[in-house]
């Protein structure tokens, strides 16, 4: 963990300012994030879902409606705030390769201009975290040292992220499903702790 955390903040101190700067947002940022979502919530109605993701989606977007990151009129890029980091775009944990003496990471096919708060709810919130089996995501946020700024958005961006996986997850074919039985059910109750604060 030690190692990944450091190959993250070696990957979001990759470029200069300047240079960081001219970068473009990295695909799925929070605007683009908030769009999908409208959009993937207006097509639920045709979906058959358990009451209890229907339930967790109607309340993750309640929250969306009436938070910051979910105004129309929010700005599309990084906030005043918050310093700009280079973000890897995707928190798959399989994209982060322990090679018995550190860890390198892979698919930077959606990395960008982002920042820190994002990118640690991307990792944190990504069903990799905890499917098959849970990583100890707290001991990991630990090892790094967020403002108060950063620390009030990283918990909005894990509500965010976490509704972004509770509307996948809710996608899913039963007759092809990709994950375990019940992991939908599983990430709704993940989204109601986060939306009620409790880790």
């Amino acid at each position: 963990m030690a190692a990944w955390a450091a190959t993250v903040r070696r990957v979001h101190a990759a470029l200069p300012p300047a240079g960081l700067a001219r970068l473009p947002l990295r695909h799925g940022h929070q605007a683009e994030t908030v769009r999908r979502l409208r959009a993937w919530y207006a097509r639920t109605a045709e979906r058959r879902l358990a009451p209890a993701v229907r339930y967790a989606l109607r309340a993750g977007m309640d929250w969306l409606d009436a938070s910051v990151p979910g105004a129309p009129d929010a700005p599309p890029g990084i906030p005043p705030d918050v310093p700009a980091v280079f973000g890897a775009g995707d928190g798959n944990s399989a994209n982060y390769l322990w090679d018995g003496h550190r860890v390198r990471v892979v698919d930077l096919e959606e990395s960008g201009r982002s920042d820190r708060a994002y990118e640690l709810a991307e990792i944190v919130e990504h069903v990799s975290a905890w499917v098959p089996r849970p990583f100890d995501t707290a001991a990991f946020l630990r090892r790094f040292p967020l403002t108060p700024a950063e620390s009030a958005r990283l918990r909005e961006c894990r509500i965010l992220l976490a509704l972004v996986w509770l509307s996948l997850l809710a996608g899913d074919d039963p007759a092809h499903p990709r994950n375990p039985p019940g992991t939908a059910e599983r990430q709704a109750r993940r989204l109601l702790r986060r939306l009620d604060g409790a880790g």
